[in-house]
């Protein structure tokens, strides 16, 4: 389980020196879906950390919510970029919530570990 773990934050590691010494530049339009996309990711993860420390966390549940998240943000975002209407706020609210949330759980956990009541 923590080897797991330490994989994962060396592959978050890797990925993020990669990115950072790679120079890919994206067209100004697609801005805005990136950004939602790593939103989506980002609860999606911790939604996936917290489901661990419940005991909960299924494996197939996290792949298909971490991508059906990201799918839902992008096509809310085509569909508000359509009709004229900015629903891509909807998707930064929803997320932004659970993002908090989540991580107000984990932030507990972490807390209750290291200084019991």
């Amino acid at each position: 389980m923590w080897l797991a773990i330490i994989l994962s934050l060396l592959g978050v590691f890797f990925g993020w020196v990669l990115g950072m010494k790679i120079p890919i530049t994206l067209p100004e339009e697609y801005t805005l879906y990136l950004g939602l996309a790593v939103l989506a990711a980002l609860d999606s993860i911790f939604g996936g950390i917290r489901a661990w420390i419940e005991g909960i966390f299924d494996n197939k549940i996290f792949l298909t919510g971490f991508f059906s998240n990201i799918l839902l943000a992008a096509g809310l975002t085509y569909l508000g970029e359509q009709l004229g209407i900015a629903l891509s706020i909807a998707a930064v609210v929803a997320f932004g919530v659970r993002l908090f949330h989540n991580l107000a759980f984990i932030r507990r956990h972490i807390l209750e570990k290291l200084w019991p009541s």
